[in-house]
């Protein structure tokens, strides 16, 4: 069961989308999970076969649970989703002439009048699992129902409560520091309706996909602002997965990471972007979005927010902010101009980095910006 965020402590196993056997390869689904942040599906990150599928359906397990056992299709080694456990109940040698059946294929067996002798097994030692029952509910027309999906209002709620835990958490152990920039905008609000004039309407850049593309360009200068805290100590990251905070329609906050965001060209990231915003609405996410962010940017301006000091998501270590662009006072070349100006916010964690190297990520953001034409 991965860790879908700092805030997450456990998962229920909706769906498995693979059965002992298959074959997988890295980056396919095999599962659905469901979390306080939605039905999310779990990615596998070896090639090779289904070996075992440890949970049933419907169980609800720790972060760090084995969920299956991968047999390798090169090594012929064991490699497991999560780091190992002991065998569940069903790997144990069985007693002559005894079904093995897991206790929740024995309760959907009983529930819909299947007959467990007539059962083929294919969890380990030819054990009945809660799959082998939905087959054999399917050959007899009765339709065997993946585990519930919490509502809208019970999601809401228990969404809200993670999110407090989480930024509770963030508050009590991070030593923030915060900083603020303010960046001239015209220049790049003036290629940008240069630049959209040429695209079809489809096609178009939105001022975010900029912001986000600076941020992740800029990591380079400051390194040590891109990555995680974890046992005391500061890991970088060698990639940089942005995640983008958005805001979903039943309320509640979610960021997933739109991968090596510092290597995709601006028409890329804006298909992710849109790409990632709807399916975070929708509620089919994968795994690896939702845990392998290295920073967030979060953007407000659309909600009229001038600046935004956000709060730090851990195991994360920096957090930009962006207000919204507006029309104001500025002085250029000893004059008073109406500029399009935006304010650029970092916080960050005073045990990765300190305010000197902060404020050098907010100036090569800025200095970025102020060319877009090379971003």
């Amino acid at each position: 069961m991965p860790s879908l965020g700092a805030d997450m402590e456990a998962g229920t196993l909706v769906k498995w989308l693979k059965r002992p056997g298959d074959t997988v390869r890295r980056g396919d689904i095999i599962a659905v999970v469901d979390t306080d942040k939605g039905a999310i599906e779990i990615e596998v990150f070896e090639d090779g076969a289904i070996d075992t599928l440890q949970i049933e359906v419907g169980q609800k397990v720790p972060v760090g649970t084995v969920l299956a056992v991968i047999r390798g299709a090169l090594s012929g080694n064991s490699a497991s989703a999560a780091p190992p456990t002991p065998p569940a109940p069903a790997a144990r040698e069985p007693q002559p002439a005894r079904l093995l059946v897991s206790p929740a294929a024995r309760k959907l067996a009983a529930d819909r009048g299947i007959d467990l002798a007539a059962v083929r097994g294919t969890g380990p030692q030819g054990a009945i699992t809660h799959e082998d029952v939905e087959r054999a509910a399917g050959a007899t027309g009765q339709a065997a129902a993946p585990a519930p999906v919490r509502g809208g209002a019970d999601r809401a709620s228990a969404m809200r409560a993670a999110i407090g835990a989480a930024m509770a958490r963030s508050k009590r152990e991070i030593p923030h520091y915060y900083l603020s920039s303010t960046i001239d905008m015209n220049a790049t609000l003036a290629w940008l309706r240069a630049e959209n004039e040429r695209r079809p309407m489809p096609d178009r850049l939105l001022p975010v996909v900029l912001l986000i593309k600076a941020v992740a360009t800029a990591l380079h200068e400051v390194p040590e602002l891109n990555g995680y805290w974890t046992s005391g100590a500061l890991q970088q990251s060698p990639a940089v997965h942005v995640g983008c905070a958005i805001s979903l329609r039943g309320g509640g906050l979610i960021a997933p990471a739109i991968h090596d965001a510092d290597r995709k060209d601006l028409s890329t990231l804006m298909r992710d972007l849109r790409d990632l915003t709807g399916r975070a609405r929708a509620g089919t996410l994968r795994s690896s979005e939702l845990a392998d962010s290295t920073i967030t940017v979060t953007n407000l301006g659309d909600r009229g927010v001038d600046a935004t000091f956000g709060i730090i998501y851990p195991p994360q270590v920096a957090l930009v902010g962006f207000g919204r662009i507006a029309e104001r006072p500025w002085v250029a070349a000893g004059r008073i101009e109406a500029r399009s100006l935006l304010t650029a916010t970092l916080s960050a964690d005073h045990r990765a980095s300190d305010g000197h190297r902060g404020g050098l990520l907010l100036d090569a953001i800025g200095r970025r910006l102020q060319t877009p034409e090379t971003l």
